[in-house]
């Protein structure tokens, strides 16, 4: 079967969220608890006690110190200003209170298929089968159709459903990607490695969609052409690792994650400001052998 390299994607920048084009959606729509990731609690629709009158966080300077770490790892996909000026034509919510619960409810819908719409970027520009870049293409371009729906129909889209006939397709272009010129890697789709240490394990061509690596130490690993898709970096010790040739891998991972000067990424993602703060380690230990494959949650 021939394969076609896509070098001419859709362009990324549309993809990353731009708070000046929107209204702050993401600092009122969601709920979140008070944990490790949140130092309060808020519902659902109500702003966040923070967020200042003209759209602005009053302490994005310090969210990490004040105890608010997942407003920094948190990423719309460039949903919040497609709703605001697409969907609905530029309207804030402040000035507009009636459209509020609808343009909410519109954002939780749009940011799952901003998600994917990251993810299809991402795939098309690899080097995959003619027959899967076809397939690719058709669920860009249907993806795409969808986020310019009125408000009315996306509310109506069954997103979960639409996501999972997607996603089995990106898992098939990882799959495609890792195993060309050369054997894919170990398979760690949705393992449960908490805490575990990495360090010396293969895991290069490796399948780490959905992989809890929350706290994991993945110092000095090669993580050349590993599947890091929807991988729970929080915590996890990347200093030293080499992430340059990572599949699918998205900014508020590295966010979420520790590193420092050595460790490298693509270069169309930034190091994080707070790696700088970490101290320099040896990273260096005898090989030893993999994790064993686990199989948990999948994405």
């Amino acid at each position: 079967m021939s394969e076609t390299p896509r070098s001419a994607t859709p362009a990324r920048n549309d993809l990353r969220a731009d708070c000046a084009r929107c209204f702050a959606i993401c600092c009122v729509a969601p709920a979140f608890a008070a944990s490790a990731d949140f130092a309060i609690d808020k519902p659902a629709g109500r702003p966040c006690p923070n967020l200042r009158t003209d759209h602005r966080c009053g302490i994005h300077a310090d969210l990490r110190g004040r105890g608010f770490t997942g407003c920094t790892v948190f990423d719309c996909f460039g949903a919040g200003q497609q709703v605001a000026q697409v969907t609905f034509g530029g309207r804030d919510w402040r000035e507009a209170p009636e459209t509020a619960g609808v343009m909410f409810d519109v954002f939780a819908v749009m940011r799952p298929l901003h998600e994917l719409l990251w993810y299809l970027t991402e795939a098309l520009a690899l080097t995959v089968p003619a027959a899967l870049s076809e397939e690719l293409d058709r669920a860009h371009a249907e993806t795409v159709r969808l986020t310019g729906r009125d408000a009315r129909e996306l509310l109506a889209l069954d997103v979960g459903a639409y996501r999972d006939r997607v996603n089995p397709l990106l898992s098939r272009a990882g799959d495609a990607a890792r195993a060309r010129g050369g054997r894919p890697g170990a398979d760690h789709r949705g393992a449960p490695l908490f805490g575990a240490d990495l360090r010396g394990a293969d895991l290069r061509r490796a399948n780490l969609r959905g992989a809890l690596l929350i706290g994991a130490d993945l110092r000095g690993v090669d993580l050349h052409l590993a599947d890091l898709t929807g991988a729970d970096l929080r915590g996890a010790d990347l200093r030293a690792a080499d992430l340059s040739g990572a599949l699918f891998l998205h900014q508020s991972q590295l966010d979420a994650a520790r590193g420092d000067a050595r460790t490298r990424v693509p270069a169309r993602l930034r190091r994080p400001a707070h790696w700088t703060s970490l101290p320099v380690v040896p990273t260096r230990r005898p090989s030893r052998t993999a994790p064993a494959t686990g199989r948990g949650r999948r994405r």
